[in-house]
């Protein structure tokens, strides 16, 4: 018969679960908005749908995970959580609001799990923090210095193609073809790249996640554990070069390309339709780097967690077959029978 669950493990986690939707649901509900209006963080809509599909395949892996509360740490970060709450609603700063549920939730895992938990957790939490939006003057401090590499990049490509060509600051300034007048390009904030940069990593921590290679067979041992989370920290470290080079080479190519048929490349279907473009070759190119980095996995070829199979030495070895006569023959000697008497073969 199966275990009946007792009333206590149901009515907990959902009045703690009431509570935070009490607590944080205005917070919550201006959030999606944001990701509504906001096309930086508009990856944000799936990401509520990905950490639950996370959860759900790894639920028995969860419910496996040996309860070790650590009451005094996790009450610590709850009691931090609501307190940066309290402080960014009186102040009306939106970050300190945002940043403490991603805190909240895991002092809760602390608190009622352990450790564990929290560690088991962590990329659900982390990708939920990718998801909030950072302070304005930070997300400045980011986008602008992306605007001017983007720039000098497009100047570089187009002197290269021996394009006359003029830069002040972000502005790109050139003759196209047939024109009789100068003409500008403004890198604005949106052809920085930062938004192709937070949907990048964001993606990239979901594709090391579910691409992390496994050790269904035992092969791996501890080594194939770090290499697992080395491949994690470099497939999203690679993610940013990756967002950034491809909408340098986006930008270049309108420049180029304003040169020969005008500025009107830089607007309308053909704009849209490049950010795309630039958009699958940056998956693809962070995908090639997740390959190339599987052929260092430890558990390729049987390799990593300690001697092959073969070069193992057998624990029963088979026992020498008898040999009649007073004499053994000598170590290496083929031996055979013929008549009675042992022959060197």
């Amino acid at each position: 018969m199966p275990q009946a669950v007792s009333p206590e493990r149901v009515w907990k986690p959902l009045v703690i679960a009431g509570g935070v939707a009490f607590a944080y649901w205005g917070v919550l509900a201006r959030l999606g908005h944001f990701w509504w209006e906001d096309e930086n963080y508009s990856h944000g809509l799936l990401i509520p749908f990905v950490i639950g599909y996370i959860l759900w395949t790894e639920r028995d892996r969860l419910a496996g995970i040996a309860r070790r509360p650590s009451v005094v740490w996790g009450g610590a970060a709850a009691a931090a959580a609501l307190m940066m709450l309290w402080v960014g609603t009186a102040g009306a700063e939106l970050f300190t609001q945002r940043a403490s549920l991603v805190l909240l939730l895991a002092g809760l895992a602390v608190y009622f799990w352990g450790w564990r938990m929290l560690r088991a957790v962590l990329v659900p939490l982390f990708l939920l923090a990718l998801a909030i939006p950072v302070p304005t003057i930070l997300f400045n401090k980011v986008a602008f210095p992306l605007q001017l590499f983007a720039s000098r990049c497009a100047v570089w490509a187009m002197r290269v193609f021996d394009i006359p060509v003029l830069r002040e600051g972000n502005v790109i300034e050139l003759y196209p073809l047939g024109s009789t007048t100068t003409k500008k390009l403004e890198v604005v904030e949106a052809c920085s790249g930062i938004r192709s940069l937070m949907t990048l990593v964001t993606l990239a921590v979901v594709f090391a996640y579910f691409t992390g290679p496994s050790d269904d067979e035992g092969k791996g041992g501890p080594r194939l554990a770090r290499f697992r989370t080395l491949r994690a920290v470099l497939v999203v470290l690679a993610a940013v070069p990756i967002a950034i080079i491809t909408n340098a080479a986006r930008v270049s190519g309108t420049g180029i390309l304003a040169r020969y048929y005008g500025t009107e490349v830089a607007d309308g279907f053909f704009h849209e339709f490049s950010g795309w473009v630039i958009y699958i070759v940056a998956f693809l190119l962070l995908f090639a780097f997740g390959w190339l980095l599987d052929r260092f996995n430890p558990a390729r070829g049987g390799g990593g967690g300690g001697a092959s199979p073969e070069a193992a030495p057998d624990p029963n070895p088979p026992t020498p077959a008898a040999v009649d006569g007073p004499v053994a023959a000598p170590a290496g000697a083929a031996m055979s029978v013929s008549g009675g008497e042992p022959t060197a073969g």
